[in-house]
């Protein structure tokens, strides 16, 4: 069966190559024709599972389309190829590849086609290259945002947003997240601006940056219901905890449904905040099994051990 597909890959590959031929009565290449054979080629070698000649030709048909001038098909193939690279484990020449898939669809005028294949190539790569699929995300969200598609951009930027916090990368994180933020406010989903909130609260306090988590609830008192949400009375429980450095407040509060449902990503910052210098901890409750016979020292019992100096 491979060995049935692989010849009439190659059948197609020798019909393509016809079709660009020029000669004395036949001044220019028929791309057109040439693409479709290449395009061909690469399905056979594809079901073949000989991936790398199936890459091949689905490069050479990109460029017959290119020459012919259809940006659109040739970005098709381009994306093709990039998927074969992908059956290969070559993740990053994949995601290069449908990259350039992208910037063609753009010129070709689909930015929604366009902004689906940034999408994949983040998903291909994240695994490997968080950094690389935090910029793709982020190209995604700006595609979208573009084309007044709000609720698409915001939730690649939601994808962002999570992948920076996993890397520790705090200062960007915080930016992604009020990025968010605003979009949410814009479509007016305020439910969600509250627990945007709390991630970017919990991200400041990571970077201990107390000023700018307390500005973040401040700031948000102007957003419709906030002031009297739940949420709300959790951050500034959280603060006061943080700021007192009560850490059994502040793990009392990151312990709570609210939070502990949150994200993962978030979730795990909850869990994982500790407040400046180790924090204190409330004092537990006198022991009670005391001996009967045991009395406290008195005050004078004190003065009397020291009275004659020290």
């Amino acid at each position: 069966m491979a060995a049935q597909k692989i010849n009439e890959g190659l059948e197609h590959l020798a019909k393509a190559e016809k079709y660009l031929k020029t000669g004395f009565l036949k001044w220019k290449p028929d791309y057109d024709s040439a693409a479709s054979e290449y395009g061909k080629a690469a399905v056979a070698f594809k079901n073949a599972k000989q991936f790398e000649q199936a890459k091949d030709a689905c490069l050479r048909e990109a460029v017959a389309h290119e020459n012919n001038r259809a940006l659109f098909h040739a970005a098709k193939a381009y994306e093709q190829a990039g998927m074969m690279l992908k059956e290969m484990q070559k993740l990053p020449e994949a995601v290069q590849l449908i990259e350039k898939a992208s910037m063609m669809y753009l010129e070709n005028g689909t930015p929604d086609t366009a902004a689906m294949a940034l999408e994949r190539a983040g998903k291909l790569i994240e695994n490997v290259d968080p950094e690389k699929a935090v910029q793709l995300y982020q190209q995604t969200a700006n595609v979208f945002e573009n084309e007044e598609r709000l609720r698409q951009a915001v939730e690649l930027l939601g994808k962002a947003s999570r992948l920076l916090v996993r890397g520790r990368r705090f200062d960007e994180a915080a930016l992604s997240i009020q990025k968010e933020k605003n979009i949410y406010k814009e479509i007016e989903n305020y439910p969600t601006c509250y627990k945007k909130t709390i991630a970017q609260v919990l991200v400041h306090l990571h970077r201990n940056d107390y000023v700018a988590a307390e500005r973040c609830v401040r700031e948000s008192y102007s957003i419709p219901g906030f002031s009297g949400s739940e949420d709300c009375a959790a951050l500034e429980q959280l603060l006061e905890g943080y700021d007192q450095q009560d850490q059994d407040q502040v793990s009392e509060v990151c312990n709570s449904p609210l939070f502990k449902y949150m994200d993962n990503d978030y979730a795990k910052l909850g869990l994982s905040l500790v407040v400046p210098g180790g924090g204190i901890k409330k004092k537990s409750a006198a022991p009670q099994a005391k001996s009967e016979g045991a009395t406290a020292p008195t005050a004078e019992e004190d003065e009397d051990e020291y009275a004659g100096g020290l």
